[in-house]
């Protein structure tokens, strides 16, 4: 592995820091923020993104006719390096810039690209991901919401689930079926979707911290032009893949996600409960910590050398989810009883902490690629792969 950057690396890294340093607020709200109002995050956050656009730094890796910097995946972790560095890590906006923006790039017509990305880039319209289902999550491709043709138009009926932000977004990138009497991977359909669109339901799902940021969203007879499709009818799951593979990148490691420095502040500031179980905690964090960086050198170097990497990513996202589950485990024993007594940063990141294991792909749906990848164990055995979506069994 190789931790130091090579000249063109650190060239970016010190263009990033000086921009950062003219340029930065010195704090940008976030979802638990028990001082500021929804509009009040959105509004810093959309004008830290409308600078950053202005300045080249809005989509690092979009091609330069796009508005980004046509730079490669060790760039994207510079950036948010030194991102995290400031606190600035946790943008409203990632669904569209990181997962849409790049597969209207790979895959959009050129009309779609006018159109829609430099909106998208300059935060003035807001993106959520419209593919989970309550039948169809770690199995996407078992979705069983609908789209069939109708002249120019799509007619569309269905529920997702775990949309992020749906409640607020302007546009959603959706997957639908267009033809059950093929496998499940075949017959998906890539669309944009106008959130405006008469027939769309949204319903904010509330979490055990109190806060709606995910929502299920319904679709009765929503007409969705042809002129909005992305790819080949049928073409989906491959088109999805693009999508995926950004999302995978745009959640990055735990930069941003973690200070390990705040953490110790936390349980010193409660000194009184700091006993040998938890000075072991501390301790065990801290080497996950340190291994997750080492894994992340890995995937760096790779990159580096023109390699991509394989179940790294995989194994990163396992330790991620437990970090954060122990992290926010540690903080709550050192507040003994006071956790109790009112809401705060550690308290919302013990509760939402499940959802860790789950989104982007659960722990189970991991431990699975790194067994194939790594291990070499055989893929499980799925005869449903070669049935017709049609023929197949449902709850």
């Amino acid at each position: 592995m190789d931790f130091h950057d090579s000249p063109s690396e650190a060239a970016f890294r010190a263009d990033a820091k000086a921009f950062l340093d003219a340029h930065a607020p010195e704090k940008l709200g976030d979802y638990w923020s028990d001082d500021q109002s929804q509009e009040e995050v959105f509004a810093q956050h959309r004008a830290f993104q409308q600078t950053l656009a202005a300045h080249g730094f809005g989509a690092i890796t979009w091609p330069e006719a796009f508005g980004g910097r046509g730079l490669g995946p060790i760039e994207q972790i510079i950036w948010n390096e030194e991102l995290a560095r400031r606190g600035l890590s946790g943008s409203l906006f990632t669904v569209g810039i990181g997962m849409a923006g790049p597969t209207i790039i790979a895959h959009g017509t050129d009309e779609q690209k006018q159109r829609y990305l430099a909106p998208l880039l300059s935060a003035d319209e807001i993106w959520c991901q419209l593919f989970s289902e309550p039948g169809a999550g770690s199995d996407l491709a078992g979705l069983a919401t609908r789209a069939v043709r109708d002249d120019d138009d799509w007619v569309v009926n269905g529920q997702k689930i775990w949309s992020s932000g749906a409640h607020y977004s302007d546009f959603g990138i959706l997957i639908a079926r267009t033809d059950p009497s093929v496998p499940k991977h075949q017959g998906i359909t890539y669309f944009l979707l106008d959130m405006k669109t008469p027939g769309i339901e949204v319903r904010p799902t509330i979490e055990m911290t109190g806060d709606s940021h995910f929502n299920e969203v319904f679709f009765s007879d929503v007409r969705v032009p042809d002129a909005m499709r992305i790819g080949e009818v049928g073409a989906g799951w491959g088109i999805t893949q693009t999508t995926l593979m950004h999302e995978r990148m745009a959640m990055g490691g735990i930069e941003g996600m973690l200070s390990f420095d705040d953490l110790r502040e936390f349980v010193l500031a409660h000194g009184g409960r700091i006993d040998g179980v938890l000075r072991d905690e501390m301790a065990r964090l801290y080497g996950w910590l340190k291994s997750l960086q080492l894994l992340n050198a890995r995937v760096v170097t790779k990159l580096g050398r023109g390699e991509m990497p394989t179940a790294e990513s995989s194994v990163m996202k396992l330790a991620i989810a437990r970090i954060m589950t122990k992290a926010a485990d540690v903080a709550l024993r050192a507040a003994g009883p006071e956790a109790l007594a009112r809401r705060g940063y550690w308290q919302n990141q013990f509760l939402f902490s499940p959802a860790w294991h789950i989104a982007g792909g659960t722990d189970e749906i991991q431990k699975n690629v790194a067994a194939e990848r790594v291990l070499g164990l055989p893929r499980d055995a799925d005869p449903s792969r070669e049935l017709p979506f049609e023929d197949l069994q449902r709850q």
